[in-house]
């Protein structure tokens, strides 16, 4: 019986979608699934430049002495090279070993240009500016290199970016007072220092980088499996447990990986199945897992690539950003639990059974693959070391750990052989291939972020070069008037619109230059404004008509996409309602306050979040009325809004509907 019912809990179950079914949905809807293919020699060479380049980035990171601009110029040539071996023209056009003589040209001029620019960077910088505006020679360079960057972009990231883009380069041209702009906005875009080689692509190859090559050596590592034992463990055996422990798995694994489609398709494969068999409906199980794996990039201690921009941006130590941003995310995270908790109490849903969960006396044992973790937050809290220095370190401490998980399964008894045979990963475990792996998908994963970074560098320079974000900010004063409700509102709005079509590194960047500035002149404070914009393009992963990570999440659940979409933005209700809470107390981000006003105003929130949930799931000890949910909602919204007034007028409504259907519940279970 027992083994029929762990058959039934098989992550490949007929009624799940298999992996080919989630890379053709992904390949329909996601620019950066569709690669090339690439088999025997080939496909190991490609393999052999990726590595390569996660090495170059680790030495550069760590020993190089090299002048900045020729740094960054590096990278994004070494970025172009790889992305044109990865990614075809079209989706259509992948023949397996096959390199166009276009791809070719593209590759070989595009990242040319950069590399001129890093090989003369000395004399480029002490030129003119109106000397080289004169020399054709570089306007032509530039023109490569950027034209080179965008096809790339489009080619990986997709066209949203590209019209955003193109919106600015053509106002720029238009705002240009010169007879002949192109040479000078070449020159600002492509050899300036608000353009391509400005904040983003400056952040992505000091930082981003490293920690994303640290995230893919975590994974190999065995952290994820852990992880969801963990989870299960912890909540398995509770009601509706599957869906609980998707949310806890999520979340500490959305740590390493701070990729929402990533992490759903990670954990998913084996939460989503089970989920499903323990009585959830298919599109509820698959949004569970999307909403909670689009969390993973706002919980600490890796957040998203852009919180390593925001840390740049606003001139702070990235420890800052992860203290402050604990408390939402634990908010966040506690929204969707109550939602999955209420559905599993409606649809009266039984845990896993305790003899099928891990023990955790044997979690206890795997504790010591959590030390890569624990040296990051340690060197990265601590400020003693450089962050990229701290993820180095920790890449080492990754595979330091992987090879014990091998010695360790050697006096464990589960692998034979010798012991140097199982040290080195015979038969499974850790091993160089391991090691080579997690260099390759590092510099595979690069490519995307690094390409938005460097396309949201065009539009940074082009609203330098035009003065654009003032004239922004005056128009958008002029329309809210002094309501700062409504300019939050319309730059929430434009969050989601941007987020559905550009990775969240490329979303953040252009509304920390063009929104964020808005919402500090209407008074939010600094880094509550900038959390605010990063918070809103996460959310895009999961909100219609581009959900990648519902889509995702839909793939594998077998279910249909557009309603998973749906269900995991009600889920997810607390990352559109948390933002307006620190926009307007930031106190929950830890800005000037004091430890009891932390702690009441997480208990309103957390209430408040409660309210909301519950009057959206529409249950709480019985099925809910519209009355009922309307009073339960607009309650949790007061909770929500700082004020004493609005606190306790909040608690007596959510109050009033908590102690009517617990009434009736008991009146009715008496009867």
């Amino acid at each position: 019986m027992k083994d029929d019912k762990q058959k039934n809990l098989h992550p490949h179950d007929a009624d799940t979608g298999s992996a080919a079914d989630v890379e053709a949905v992904m390949k329909k809807f996601d620019r950066e699934s569709n690669v090339r293919v690439w088999t025997g020699k080939p496909k190991f060479a490609v393999s052999l430049i990726l590595a390569g380049f996660s090495v170059f980035c680790i030495y550069v990171t760590l020993f190089a002495n090299m002048l900045e601009q020729a740094r960054m110029m590096s990278f994004i040539g070494l970025v172009l090279i790889m992305g044109y071996l990865i990614y075809p023209i079209r989706k259509t056009h992948v023949r397996e070993n096959t390199l166009p003589w276009y791809d070719i040209l593209l590759m070989v001029l595009g990242a040319g240009a950069f590399f001129y620019y890093a090989a003369n960077a000395h004399s480029i910088l002490n030129m003119r500016l109106a000397v080289r505006m004169r020399d054709i020679k570089y306007t032509l360079i530039g023109i490569v290199g950027i034209l080179a960057l965008i096809e790339l972009c489009r080619r990986c990231v997709g066209l949203p970016i590209l019209f955003v883009a193109g919106f600015f380069i053509l106002y720029t041209f238009a705002a240009t007072n010169y007879n002949n702009p192109v040479p000078r906005v070449v020159s600002e875009i492509f050899y300036g220092e608000n353009g391509i080689m400005s904040t983003p692509v400056n952040v992505c190859s000091k930082y981003i980088v490293v920690f994303i090559i640290f995230g893919a050596f975590l994974e190999r590592s065995g952290v994820s499996a852990f992880f969801i034992n963990l989870a299960n463990a912890i909540t398995g055996r509770f009601a509706g447990g599957p869906a609980k422990v998707a949310v806890i798995s999520s979340a500490l694994c959305g740590m390493v990986s701070g990729s929402s489609v990533g992490n759903t398709v990670t954990t998913g494969s084996m939460t989503i199945p089970m989920m499903k068999k323990t009585g959830y409906r298919a599109e509820f199980a698959g949004a569970v897992e999307a909403a909670a794996s689009t969390g993973g990039q706002i919980m600490p201690p890796i957040m998203g690539a852009a919180a390593f921009l925001m840390a740049d941006y606003l001139g702070v130590p990235y420890s800052n950003i992860i203290v402050k941003a604990i408390l939402p995310a634990v908010l966040y995270f506690m929204g969707i639990f109550i939602a999955v908790h209420l559905e599993a109490k409606r649809l009266n849903l039984r845990g896993i059974p305790k003899e099928e969960l891990p023990r955790m006396v044997t979690l206890v044992k795997d504790t010591y693959l959590l030390l890569p973790l624990i040296v990051l937050i340690y060197l990265v809290c601590s400020n003693t070391r450089t962050m990229q220095f701290s993820a180095a370190v920790s890449i080492l401490v990754a595979i330091l750990v992987g090879i014990v998980g091998n010695v360790l399964a050697y006096f464990r008894g589960e692998r034979k052989g010798s012991f140097a045979a199982v040290a080195l990963g015979k038969d499974g475990g850790f091993t160089a291939r391991s090691v080579m792996d997690s260099l390759e998908a590092g510099g595979r994963s690069c490519v995307t972020v690094a390409v938005a970074c460097g396309v949201a560098g065009i539009i940074c320079g082009c609203i330098t070069l035009t003065g654009l974000a003032s004239k922004m900010i005056a128009a958008v004063v002029a329309v809210s008037g002094s309501s700062s409700l409504l300019a939050l509102l319309l730059t929430m709005v434009c969050c989601i619109i941007l987020g559905m079509g550009l990775p969240t590194t490329a979303t953040y960047c252009i509304m920390a230059s063009t929104c964020a500035p808005i919402l500090i002149q209407m008074g939010i404070p600094k880094i509550a404004a900038h959390f605010f914009v990063f918070y809103f393009g996460i959310v895009a992963d999961i909100t219609p008509p581009v959900a990648l990570a519902a889509y995702a999440g839909a793939a594998i659940a077998k279910a249909k996409p557009m309603q998973t979409g749906v269900t995991a933005t009600r889920l997810a209700i607390g990352a559109f309602i948390i933002p307006f809470v620190f926009a307007y107390s930031p106190s929950l981000l830890l800005i000037d306050t004091v430890w009891y006003e932390v702690i009441l105003l997480s208990i309103t929130a957390a209430i408040g979040i409660f309210g909301v949930a519950s009057g959206l799931s529409g249950y709480l000890y019985r099925d809910m009325n519209l009355i009922e949910r309307i009073i339960t909602m607009a309650g949790g919204l007061m909770l929500i809004i700082p004020g004493i007034a609005t606190d306790l007028g909040g608690i007596a409504l959510v109050g009033a509907v908590f102690a009517w259907q617990y009434f009736f519940s008991r009146r009715k279970a008496a009867a």
